[in-house]
């Protein structure tokens, strides 16, 4: 026997003279061995039944892989469509989130600001303390923000956080309701493109992918099955020149004198399934010639020696074929987990098909809400913002009053000026003008009779300058340095 054409070798030349003499000389003791190792290795009929038996599972392996291919390329080409239309809805929904938390936001910072800018006005109107003089003077001291309703900025700002605060959990409602829809999507898509399989497994890929990879779209089972029907014929071979070996080895010891009862003892109780040509124990066989027997004897011990090879050859071919099948397992259960996973993914695919309506309808809800409340929300902002603009022109009016006492100082100055001046002249032309009468009346009194005119001795005209209006206040002092920054605040920042 030899393991390369897994059967017995050709017969070799006829012996000379010296091994004709050693084969006849044989005992029965040296083919008791033989036939006992013959013997052992038919049980490798295991192996062949073994074989049989995974060559029928590959078919029906194979027959079975072609309706699950066929259910799951179904499936998954209906699945594909309806799917990718999904995925356009949930980016859609995305966007809409995204561009609304983006505005929301932006609300907030321009709540932040505008809050921000009305703190530090109402900071400015608290730290800046009307002058004394402008104030009744049992009065206590009083700053710019006491004359401010505060609790109305108060009350503005604490509807606008709440109008936000509300739109904020809507936006996180609406959001949740997004990641869930997501999250269903995902997962029909991983059921869909194996990923889980992969990660499960440790198996690279789905059987889809496996055949693409290879560039076919057909299973990889034919070729396993070819593989495995040519380790099978080569087992069957084998086995066939193992019982042929045997059925030598039981007609040599019939053939040596005292044998066949040792015959008759070993070859009983043969594994089910192994058919010799003889029967061990049956009638003696024609006697041989001794050019025939020493023939016989010849190939029986070139073929005793190969025995063991061509069992571990059978051993090898089984091994390898249990390798096949596993592949051939491994590749069903990829095709099955993947109709099982695409299965999966249709259902999911049939409720998510049930929820769309509702997810876009929630989608245009979201948007009417946010636009109602972004609007109510802009609103109120521009309240804030006019109460900044009115307590800023607060400020600055009161710093241009400030500036404005300082110019009517400037001209109760200028006027009381001009009334001294004059005061001072009236008075001068009064007194010149008494002296001018002194001196008429003495160069001329004497002559002029006393009656003929008889205002000539009377004083003159005397005139006094004094305010119209009694009821006017005088302009309060401010002190010219608070005047001055006062004018630096308008005219530069505060």
């Amino acid at each position: 026997m030899a393991s390369s054409t897994s059967s017995l070798q050709p017969p070799s030349p006829l012996p000379g003279p010296e091994s004709t003499a050693s084969m006849t000389s044989s005992p029965l003791e040296t083919l008791i061995p033989h036939l006992l190792a013959s013997k052992r290795s038919l049980s490798s009929i295991n192996h062949v039944w073994r074989a049989n038996e995974l060559c029928t599972s590959t078919r029906t392996s194979l027959e079975k892989s072609a309706i699950t291919t066929a259910r799951t390329s179904f499936l998954r080409s209906g699945i594909i469509s309806q799917l990718a239309l999904l995925q356009q809805v949930q980016r859609n929904t995305e966007n809409t989130a995204r561009q609304g938390k983006a505005e929301f936001q932006a609300v907030v910072e321009n709540l932040d600001e505008a809050d921000k800018r009305l703190r530090d006005t109402l900071g400015k109107l608290r730290s800046t303390i009307v002058e004394v003089g402008l104030r009744p003077e049992d009065e206590e001291r009083r700053s710019l923000l006491d004359f401010m309703n505060e609790e109305g900025v108060e009350g503005l700002v604490g509807v606008i956080k709440e109008s936000l605060g509300g739109a904020g959990q809507g936006m996180r409602e609406f959001e949740n309701g997004n990641r869930g829809f997501e999250e269903e999507v995902q997962i029909v898509s991983r059921l869909l493109h194996g990923d889980e399989l992969k990660r499960s497994s440790g198996v690279v890929g789905t059987a889809s992918q496996a055949r693409e990879e290879q560039g076919q779209d057909r299973s990889p089972i034919p070729q396993i099955l070819h593989e495995m029907e040519d380790h099978a014929r080569e087992m069957a071979a084998n086995l066939e020149s193992l019982v042929s070996h045997y059925d030598l080895c039981v007609t040599a010891i019939k053939q040596t004198e005292g044998g066949g009862d040792a015959a008759s003892k070993i070859a009983g109780d043969l594994p089910e399934g192994v058919d010799i040509g003889q029967d061990a124990g049956g009638a003696p066989p024609e006697p041989m010639g001794d050019h025939e027997r020493l023939e016989m004897m010849r190939v029986l011990e070139e073929d005793a020696g190969q025995v063991e090879d061509v069992v571990m050859e059978i051993r090898d071919h089984i091994a390898e074929m249990e390798t096949l099948h596993s592949r051939v397992e491994m590749y069903t259960d990829q095709l099955a987990s993947e109709h099982a996973n695409t299965t999966a993914a249709f259902r999911m695919l049939e409720d998510l098909g049930q929820k769309l309506p509702g997810h876009i309808t929630r989608t245009q809800v979201f948007l009417v809400r946010w636009d109602e409340e972004k609007a109510a929300i802009d609103e109120r902002l521009q309240e804030l913002e006019g109460l900044t603009e009115l307590y800023d022109g607060f400020l600055r009016a009161y710093d241009n009053l400030l500036i404005e006492i300082g110019r009517r100082k400037v001209h109760e100055l200028k006027v009381e000026q001009i009334v001294q001046e004059a005061r001072t002249q009236l008075e001068r032309l009064y007194e010149d003008e008494v002296e001018a009468r002194d001196i008429f009346k003495k160069e001329q009194g004497e002559f002029l009779p006393v009656d003929i005119w008889p205002g000539l001795r009377d004083r003159p005209l005397r005139y006094s300058i004094s305010s119209a209006d009694d009821q006017a206040s005088r302009v309060p002092d401010i002190s010219k340095s608070v005047i001055y920054r006062a004018i630096q605040r308008v005219h530069g920042k505060r």
